[in-house]
């Protein structure tokens, strides 16, 4: 008899059932960015410079918020692979207020210290003014966001991809209809430009999390009540952070690496800057195919984990990694054929095109080695695992990336083509790892 019918399941809950939804909620939320950088890219290179870098702060600080998420996803799911509906619901409620007041402390935190935080990139007083405007407004909603991420994962592990995708096409619908009014000033609002996507930024996650609550609230027959959110269980809020830590420390790790390439790339001047943020933005799409993937593979082997059934956990690993692997090439060979025209989206300046178009070519190479993370070590996390992607983050990003970084790309003047090289020695080291655990 199947794990579906044993415990519960959907018979249909297949890879291609969950990670399809997931993929296309990932693409919007990738678009959301590209309609913000291309919108501000006709005000001004420097503008998209600013809220690129703010933005490495906001995701830096979005990671946080994965403590409880990614604990919740995988404990969830092994709750209801195993059945346990009672321990499913309490795991439910005390991850949403664990979240909510994590994310209250840091939207307190991001508001007060922006200018400290902003010091640390070096940028000139024009940017760092533009980042200000950004942060005060988008970091100090930063708590709606906990709570969006949340309720994304609870949907997601009770199987409910595709709603949290509807939610990120309505969310995606909001931003842009409220960005091409406050950046550009239409019917009659005023051009605000940074200050006005911050404004549409939180407006639209705002509108978002009404929605998906909504939706939490039909779906999961958990009758949850007012009065079960103020009961904290420590027992499940240690299960939720005995995975999440881990798995959200690999990714802190990454961001606070990514935040010292940043200052290396400052150095380099505004242009490097504004490369970077265009040439990630093209290479995002190449991204989220193993992004997609991984997340899919991590609820599987969750309900699979959860059912005792280690044998099809492991196949299912192998499995995910065949496609993501195939799916990732393929799309990074297709992107390095129009990689000019994809960037010329973004500008018209033939030196920011030509570097970033070097740049995507080495993402040929880059991309593969991103995707063995991505997926196997999202499995592992599913299993309780969670521990030797910490270590490896540490040893590889802070011991081998950010110093050759540094060497490659200021010491022996190659610029932003050696940092790149730098990211590919780091991905396919702890790819390789990976792959062996």
């Amino acid at each position: 008899m199947s794990i579906a019918k044993n415990q519960g399941m959907s018979p249909n809950m297949s890879l291609l059932s969950i990670t399809w939804p997931i993929f296309i909620e990932l693409f919007l939320q990738i678009i959301m960015g590209s309609t913000d950088t291309i919108m501000l890219s006709h005000i001004s290179d420097d503008a998209v410079a600013a809220v690129g870098v703010a933005n490495q702060l906001i995701f830096f600080t979005i990671l946080i918020f994965n403590f409880v998420s990614m604990g919740t996803a995988v404990v969830l799911s092994q709750y209801l692979g195993a059945g346990l509906r009672d321990e499913a619901k309490t795991v439910t409620t005390v991850s949403i207020m664990l979240n909510f007041a994590i994310g209250l402390v840091i939207s307190l935190i991001m508001v007060i210290f922006k200018s400290q935080f902003l010091a640390f990139f070096h940028l000139p007083e024009h940017l760092a003014g533009l980042g200000k405007q950004y942060l005060s407004i988008v970091g100090g909603t930063l708590f709606i966001q906990a709570l969006l991420q949340t309720v994304s994962s609870i949907l997601r592990a009770n199987g409910y991809t595709k709603d949290a995708m509807f939610v990120s096409m309505f969310m995606n619908v909001v931003h842009l209809a409220i960005n091409s009014l406050l950046i550009y000033g239409l019917l009659g609002f005023p051009e605000m430009g940074v200050k006005g996507t911050a404004i549409s930024t939180g407006i639209s996650r705002t509108a978002a999390l009404l929605v998906i609550i909504g939706i939490m609230y039909r779906r999961i027959p958990m009758n949850i009540k007012f009065k079960d959110f103020l009961t904290i269980d420590g027992t499940q809020v240690k299960k939720i952070l005995k995975i999440g830590i881990p798995a959200a420390s690999e990714q802190l790790c990454f961001n606070a690496s990514q935040l010292v390439v940043t200052s290396i790339i400052a150095i380099l001047g505004a242009a490097a800057l504004t490369t970077r943020v265009y040439t990630q933005n093209v290479n995002s799409y190449i991204l989220l195919f193993g992004l997609a993937m991984g997340q899919g593979t991590q609820i599987l082997i969750g309900y699979k984990v959860g059912a005792r059934d280690f044998d099809g956990a492991y196949h299912q690993l192998l499995k995910s990694l065949k496609y993501s692997f195939s799916i990732t090439i393929a799309v990074a060979i297709l992107i390095s054929f129009f990689r000019e025209s994809l960037l010329g989206i973004f500008t018209e300046d033939k030196e920011i095109i030509s570097m970033g178009s070097k740049l995507l070519l080495l993402c040929l190479i880059l991309e593969p080695g991103r995707t063995f993370n991505l997926v196997v070590i999202s499995s592992l996390r599913a299993a309780g695992d969670t521990t030797i992607s910490v270590k490896m983050a540490v040893i590889s990003m802070w011991g081998v990336m950010v110093p050759l970084a540094y060497f490659l790309g200021i010491h022996l003047g190659f610029g932003l083509p050696g940092i790149w090289i730098a990211f590919i020695v780091d991905e396919w080291f702890r790819g390789i790892t990976m792959y062996f655990r």
